[in-house]
């Protein structure tokens, strides 16, 4: 990694050195730590009654787009729950918009894209991202996070993987068969090819803008990539994931994380990063070995834990700290975001727990 900078004030953008010492920037680089690291995905979002209370005045794209108001829930759930980073409050697909694409969130059925990329003649309408002016809003509220954190706490950025966010593009929403998707990608590879190269080179210039605002780690998230065997991920994911992973500015902590498919680890961790991602399909144990030890892991809690008693959420939680036997490079979290219904005093058990059980 290259020198760290002159530190500054705590809680500035610059003050880099006291979060890369943290917990979750040293069990990253896979060093020794007092106790396993953790953060939740979605560790703001509907579970929380301040978060529903900020949701009652404002759209979810309202807020989205309101950095002040996406610091305020992040700093709230960091502060309440007590974890050790903190992931930006955004969504991964707004990032699309800038290229050309009609987003809407609607009540009940989600994201909907209303002009979708029907056939291959439709991806050279897709506009190449030659800057991230439009998605200020996101690299404003990850300098309003940082500065309002302590220091020692880190800030991770973070974006849709190409192939989810060319998912969301061609299905106009979510999918549970992705045929149209698929189909694009079989019948006409090279406008496939095109269309991911075309978010791939976004999603570098959107998560080295992160950076430069003051994220100290970065997580990629492939949501759909589970849909895929591990042959269709080699062929038409994993060189635009490589090229995102080695265009990431270096001495920053990349996550690359995908659900769904634990065939797909041996690829994913070809495709580079500091950390692979392990949801709840898998056993730790037996994730890391595929993965390799010189990767650092972060998972990988069932998050349906979290609606039973704390008693098996400290049971499950010691299954998963036991199987990745006190080896540095463990980050726990669970093996996806955190369902509303959660009580947030689960959450906050789960944090004491592995906070406790892990501590050398």
């Amino acid at each position: 990694m290259p020198p760290d900078p002159t530190p500054a004030e705590p809680g500035t953008a610059s003050s880099t050195p006291p979060a890369r010492e943290s917990l979750f920037i040293r069990a990253a680089r896979r060093e020794p730590t007092e106790r396993v690291p953790i953060w939740l995905m979605r560790q703001a979002g509907r579970y929380m009654a301040e978060y529903r209370e900020v949701r009652r005045k404002v759209s979810f794209l309202q807020l989205c787009k309101d950095p002040a108001l996406c610091t305020e829930v992040m700093v709230t759930a960091v502060e309440r729950l007590g974890v050790d980073a903190a992931i930006i409050f955004a969504d991964l697909l707004p990032i699309l918009e800038p290229m050309g694409f009609d987003l809407e969130y609607t009540e009940g059925s989600g994201p909907v894209i209303h002009n979708p990329v029907l056939d291959g003649s439709h991806v050279d309408r897709v506009v190449e991202l030659t800057s991230v002016e439009p998605l200020d809003f996101v690299i404003e509220t990850v300098r309003l996070t940082r500065a309002a954190l302590p220091a020692t706490i880190p800030v991770l950025g973070f974006a849709g993987a190409p192939f989810t966010l060319a998912s969301y593009a061609i299905e106009g929403g979510s999918s549970r068969n992705f045929l149209r998707t698929k189909s694009l990608m079989r019948n006409d590879s090279g406008a496939f090819n095109s269309l991911l190269s075309r978010l791939a080179r976004a999603v570098v210039r959107y998560l080295n803008a992160q950076i430069e605002a003051g994220a100290q780690a970065v997580q990629l998230f492939d949501s759909w990539a589970g849909c895929l065997g591990p042959d269709d991920y080699r062929r038409f994911v994993l060189p635009h994931m490589r090229a995102i992973i080695e265009a990431i500015t270096p001495g920053t902590v990349v996550i690359n994380f995908a659900t769904g498919n634990p065939a797909l680890l041996p690829v994913l961790a070809e495709a580079g990063g500091d950390v692979i991602g392990i949801d709840w399909r898998v056993r730790l144990d037996d994730a890391w070995k595929t993965v390799g030890y010189d990767k650092a892991v972060q998972g990988n809690l069932d998050p349906t834990v979290l609606l039973t008693d704390p008693g098996e959420i400290r049971r499950r939680a010691k299954e998963i700290l036991d199987q990745a036997g006190g080896r540095p490079g463990h980050i726990f979290n669970l093996g996806h975001g955190i369902f509303p219904q959660t009580p947030v005093e689960n959450a906050i058990a789960l944090i004491d727990a592995v906070g406790q059980m892990s501590a050398k």
